[in-house]
């Protein structure tokens, strides 16, 4: 395996100026689906983190319970309950990205989300797949992936669940060895101190060069899941877009622990934006 390093170089490749001539709907629409009573705020903090990468629409799919603190913090996501499968189905259909998993959680009602989310998306569409929806497909006898374009999202622990690889087993030679027995159309965000990706077939992987101890806190998995769906939403589906993301998140998150201790996954959302203006100026 030959490793690629991820550097700010790639991610200036992917991130441009902005036509002047386009609208929100250059930019793609976001749907999350997560978020349940007890974690509303990964499904926010991921809805949040699409905004403010640039996402032209975004929506969270989730409890209502979870409707205020949403429009308190990020007035510029939509909302609806994703218990109404109606309105659920439609909101599917016209995505470009579809997320699902950030804090849906595991039990009976979470379950039925994850299937009608993915029996719904389209070859067409980027489905990015992460956190409690991982849990949920590793306990599966056998996982009916989506007909689309597919990012897993894991950190190790959901990764060995998945993969049935203990942590200590993660070398890049077994993942890719799992890697191959997924759809050529799937990309494997392996997130680590190091985070990596993955694709199957390939003879190589790359590594991010950026990333600090100061993630180490609930919620940064969230805010990559919505940083990673709002590059695909405007750079569209390849391995260098989602690569970028990888490295814009944590870039950002290495500035803030130049005064931070803790750079909280919030922080990052604040200042992705400018950091992405900074990226798409050379």
């Amino acid at each position: 395996m030959q490793k690629r390093l991820i550097t700010e170089q790639l991610a200036r490749r992917v991130v441009r100026p902005r036509a002047r001539d386009t609208y929100k709907g250059s930019f793609g629409h976001v749907l999350v689906v997560g978020g349940n009573d007890q974690y509303g705020g990964a499904g926010i903090m991921s809805a949040g983190a699409a905004v403010h990468a640039g996402a032209g629409l975004v929506t969270l799919a989730t409890r209502p319970v979870n409707f205020t603190p949403l429009h308190t913090r990020y007035p510029e996501v939509m909302a609806i309950d994703y218990t109404d499968h109606k309105m659920l189905a439609e909101l599917i259909t016209g995505a470009t990205v579809v997320v699902i998993g950030p804090g849906l959680g595991t039990d009976q009602e979470s379950a039925e989300t994850l299937e009608f989310t993915l029996t719904h998306v389209t070859d067409q569409q980027t489905v990015v797949i992460d956190g409690s929806a991982l849990t949920l497909l590793a306990a599966e006898k056998k996982i009916e992936w989506p007909a689309s374009h597919i990012i897993l999202t894991p950190h190790e622990m959901e990764f060995a669940r998945l993969s049935k690889l203990k942590i200590a087993a993660q070398t890049p030679e077994a993942i890719q060895s799992y890697m191959n027995t997924l759809p050529t159309g799937t990309i494997l965000v392996h997130k680590s101190a190091r985070t990596t990706l993955y694709t199957p077939g390939s003879q190589d992987y790359w590594q991010n060069t950026t990333g600090n101890p100061g993630q180490a806190t609930g919620g940064t998995g969230d805010t990559l899941t919505g940083i990673i769906a709002a590059f695909a939403a405007q750079f569209g589906w390849s391995e260098e877009a989602i690569a970028a993301a990888v490295f814009t998140h944590s870039a950002v998150a290495d500035q803030l622990a130049e005064t931070e201790y803790v750079t909280l996954p919030t922080m990052v959302i604040d200042h992705v934006s400018a950091y992405m203006r900074r990226l798409s100026q050379s």
